[in-house]
């Protein structure tokens, strides 16, 4: 099969680009696979890297005065790779991908992925799921249910989960978690209670809830818990509520890494605490690395786990809820590692990269043979 994967983000693109990575990761000895992304982008730079994969430099925009250029590009390559399937991932290249396919004599099938909760009920995705969409692709029910009252419910809507490499998301042994600590994170966090995430510093992210709620703890169990937070270092705002939590000393900020094991192989725990989520790859992460995580009931986030099995389902903004959860952690610290065996087993079983990338091969001969 000939595939060109589009992607629009021209910086990090976060989950977006984790998902197309994996695919063409699990697809590349067996199809063949183009990426067409901005050649700034966190996706252009790591693609460049896997064997096997063409990358394009191409720009995406909005602006209808800057769609002529693009789209005749996007046009081209499509017509000169002769492509099966173009698998679009957002809005804007989702866009220009109905422009540029405009009056093509042999069109591809086009996929769309819908990677997050953004409403899909305008006029112009009205178009799209009627000219520019052959399957959907939903990374959880609560997407589908959200397709499924759209436009898009004509084309199709499957959904497929996340996958991701468990190999390479592997647990460590007590003694390996150790000295990773003290490498990634100082001698100074020898046994203490880390929980750590990768879902980024954003406020919606809803660390500061963790953060504050550690605050809520007695003064001798607030200081048994320290805080990793991985992504773009916090502005000034977020540091400052850092520190007006009287929390400074208890947070640590690696920054934007590529290889994020390390640093989470170093946490007892996971977290992610957002206030809106289609599913989490930062989630599920954490589980194939053997560690129990603290979600909150929001969008996507509940299809990962069980609460009490493989982690903690907590509401949206409740520092207190999440305090009840870390004093029961602490009064039992032997429960992460049970939980982190539970979570282990669920991520090998279900969120596997063979099975992820068959699943959504199996989406795409769908489209074919409409």
């Amino acid at each position: 099969m000939n595939i060109l994967y589009t992607n629009f983000h021209a910086r990090n693109g976060g989950g977006h680009v984790t998902y197309i990575l994996n695919l063409l990761h699990g697809l590349v000895r067996e199809h063949s696979v183009t990426v067409a992304t901005p050649g700034s982008s966190r996706l252009y730079r790591l693609a460049t890297a896997i064997t096997g994969v063409k990358v394009i430099d191409m720009s995406y925009s909005t602006r209808p005065s800057s769609w002529l250029a693009p789209r005749a590009r996007l046009r081209a390559l499509v017509r000169e790779g002769r492509f099966d399937l173009v698998h679009a991932n957002g809005s804007a290249d989702h866009k220009q991908v109905m422009l540029a396919l405009l009056g093509l004599r042999r069109r591809p099938a086009v996929i769309l992925t819908k990677h997050n909760d953004h409403a899909v009920q305008s006029m112009g995705h009205g178009l799209r799921a009627r000219f520019a969409t052959d399957r959907v692709i939903a990374v959880s029910d609560f997407i589908r249910d959200i397709l499924l009252r759209s436009p898009y419910r004509r084309c199709g809507v499957v959904t497929v989960r996340h996958g991701i490499d468990t190999d390479f998301f592997a647990p460590v042994d007590a003694a390996r978690r150790q000295a990773l600590r003290d490498e990634t994170l100082g001698v100074g966090l020898r046994g203490k209670i880390v929980l750590g995430s990768s879902a980024g510093s954003d406020f919606d992210k809803g660390w500061l809830d963790l953060v504050e709620a550690i605050s809520l703890l007695p003064a001798g169990l607030r200081e048994r818990f320290h805080v990793v937070v991985i992504g773009d270092p916090p502005n000034e705002e977020k540091v400052a509520r850092v520190a007006g939590l009287g929390m400074t000393h208890s947070v640590s900020f690696p920054g934007l890494i590529d290889d994020v094991r390390p640093a989470l192989a170093a946490c007892d725990a996971g977290f992610v605490l957002s206030y809106r989520e289609a599913l989490s790859f930062a989630c599920r992460e954490l589980m194939a690395l053997g560690l129990p995580v603290l979600v909150t009931r929001v969008g996507g986030l509940p299809e990962n786990l069980e609460d009490g099995l493989e982690g903690w389902i907590v509401p949206m903004k409740d520092p207190r809820a999440i305090a009840a959860v870390l004093e029961r952690i602490a009064a039992d610290p032997s429960m992460l590692v049970r939980m982190g065996t539970a979570a282990r087993a669920r991520a090998a079983q279900e969120f596997n990269l063979p099975l992820f990338v068959r699943r959504t091969l199996e989406v795409y001969q769908s489209a074919l043979r409409h």
